[in-house]
């Protein structure tokens, strides 16, 4: 079991001072932490720690046990809960992107339907008007890529000084927020650039 110690904070101080409890001047605490290091695995060591206990005091009741995998997963269930959160509002924010995105290409397409039209007309590949919409999805596609790294660096750095030991920006994180709103961009152009494709010359070029 090793040494036993009471952790004692020291409040309005940073790190914290360990005194050896049974050395203490004050009332015995109401309770005490123990930590075990073994190779042994829980169902094995449980059973032991429990006699140990019942054969210093048999009325001394024994909670908490538990491993520190255990332990760690106990305290850092609302952390846990706060990044589901944000994914689940991320996710949301990246729908809503895709549908708003799609929104603006389908109205471009529906204001450009008498060009297409007349280009097709003229010789064009359905190929052809399909890249025109898709150069205008990569063109939204390069300057929000540009301004929002731009934005998510400035960020960064700025918790980086707020927030202890935050790394301001991870490159890969950027590569990869990047590279998945580049593909949500581009499924939202499929239907439009469709459509655009899809157009008959002697109706577009009635289309008012």
């Amino acid at each position: 079991m090793g040494q036993q110690f009471l952790r004692k904070w020291i409040h309005g101080e940073e790190g914290a001072l360990f005194l050896p409890y049974r050395q203490q001047d004050q009332t015995p605490p109401l309770q005490l932490s123990f930590y075990a290091r073994t190779f042994l695995p829980p169902e094995q060591l449980f059973p032991g720690i429990r006699k140990l206990v019942a054969r210093i005091d048999p009325t001394l009741p024994l909670e908490y046990l538990g491993t520190m995998r255990e332990q760690i997963s106990q305290r850092l269930t609302i952390e846990r809960v706060i990044s589901l959160l944000t994914g689940l509002f991320a996710g949301l924010a990246t729908l809503l992107a895709a549908i708003g995105l799609y929104g603006v290409l389908a109205y471009t397409v529906t204001q450009r339907m008498r060009e297409f039209g007349l280009r097709m007309a003229l010789g064009a590949s359905r190929a052809q008007v399909s890249a025109m919409v898709f150069r205008q999805v990569g063109a939204m596609i390069l300057m929000g890529a540009v301004f929002g790294l731009i934005l998510a660096i400035g960020i960064g750095r700025l918790a980086q000084a707020i927030l202890y030991q935050l790394k301001g920006y991870d490159p890969l994180v950027l590569v990869g927020a990047t590279v998945i709103l580049a593909l949500v961009a581009t499924a939202a152009g499929l239907l439009p650039a469709y459509r655009a494709s899809r157009v008959n010359p002697a109706h577009a070029l009635r289309f008012e």
